[in-house]
């Protein structure tokens, strides 16, 4: 027999080897386990008990200050839910609703406004914002509206957010509709306020901590603010997509599906408390001279000195719990 065979068949037993051995060593392991006089599991549990204990009880004590914090914000607002209430039955809610998420964003993401009087007491406006990944930021700019101006942002929603069970009720409540050119151009003509992320599901999933703005070709929101004639308001969020992100793993394939199916399947992870702060911009006032392109590159412009201005590119999630803790100090409203 040649040298070669005798290495080759040495190497060919080395799995059925390892394996005998492997399982000698846990049958003897075994062996000593089960002469011991006590539940292995249990043991194991008792001795996890104080370890998970330990951890849980601070976030359980936790969980109670912030309850507790988020009681004091509402009953603040007492009088004026009251008065709501008083008014309409879903006006009541939607207070009570927005008062909840006013104290939630203030003490998980010292969140506030810089710029919230650009939004007009009253009469029609459009509001053009960036699209996080969950678009939270958003919701407290609704909260904040409702509780210090008296007034209700109508939204534009993608379609799927009308299939999930038990939000149909809660997108009827905040008057949020998929919305079309002629429905928006109505809403605006009847005094109402307007917000629109031309960027979607898709900037929302497949933007990154870049923030670049990814509204295509899309024109309709400038169609309705033409037609309307009404001014339109950029909006950003800072750090914004450090609160929830999405992996960079399979993004090319994820975003090929979602072309395909429209199907918002990505996984999403985060809930970080990092500061947030949304901005404001001039409003940008439709020009009877301009096409509906032209326009829009103007408020693609406004938004985009807005992230420019006010974010750090590239995003990080470290620098925004940073800035959680001692974020400079700006007149906010």
């Amino acid at each position: 027999m040649s040298s070669d065979s005798i290495v080759l068949g040495t190497f060919m037993q080395w799995p059925d080897a390892i394996y005998n051995h492997t399982r000698m060593y846990l049958d003897v392991a075994w062996t000593y386990i089960e002469s011991l006089d006590i539940d292995y599991i249990k043991w194991v549990l008792w001795v996890l008990y104080p370890i998970i204990l330990s951890f849980l009880l601070p976030l359980l004590l936790l969980a109670f200050i912030y309850g507790s914090a988020s009681f004091l914000l509402l009953y603040r607002r007492r009088h004026r839910l009251r008065d709501a209430y008083a008014r309409d039955f879903w006006d009541g809610a939607r207070n009570t609703l927005a008062a909840v998420w006013e104290g939630q964003g203030r003490i998980w993401h010292g969140f506030d406004i810089v710029g919230l009087d650009k939004i007009p007491d009253d009469g029609p406006a459009l509001i053009i914002y960036y699209h996080g990944v969950i678009p939270i930021d958003f919701y407290y700019v609704i909260a904040k509206t409702i509780l210090e101006k008296g007034r209700q942002i109508r939204a534009v929603g993608d379609r799927f957010l009308f299939k999930v069970p038990g939000w149909r009720l809660m997108m009827e409540v905040f008057c949020v509709t998929p919305g079309t050119v002629q429905s928006c151009v109505e809403v605006l003509n009847k005094g109402h306020l307007l917000a629109i992320a031309p960027g979607g599901v898709r900037e929302a999933l497949f933007g990154d901590e870049y923030y670049s703005l990814m509204w295509g070709k899309r024109v309709g929101f400038a169609k309705i603010a033409m037609q309307a004639g009404v001014p339109v308001i950029p909006m950003f969020t800072k750090n914004c997509r450090e609160v929830f992100r999405t992996p960079s793993w399979g993004r090319y394939w994820l975003r090929k599906l979602y072309e395909k199916t429209r199907l918002p399947i990505v996984p999403i992870y985060g809930g970080f408390p990092v500061k947030m702060r949304t901005y404001f911009g001039d409003p940008v006032y439709p020009d009877e001279n301009s096409s509906p392109e032209e326009f829009a590159n103007k408020v693609h412009e406004a938004v985009n000195d807005l992230i420019t201005k006010h974010q750090r590119v590239p995003g990080n999630i470290l620098h925004g719990l940073w800035e959680r803790v001692v974020s400079p100090k700006e007149k906010t409203s």
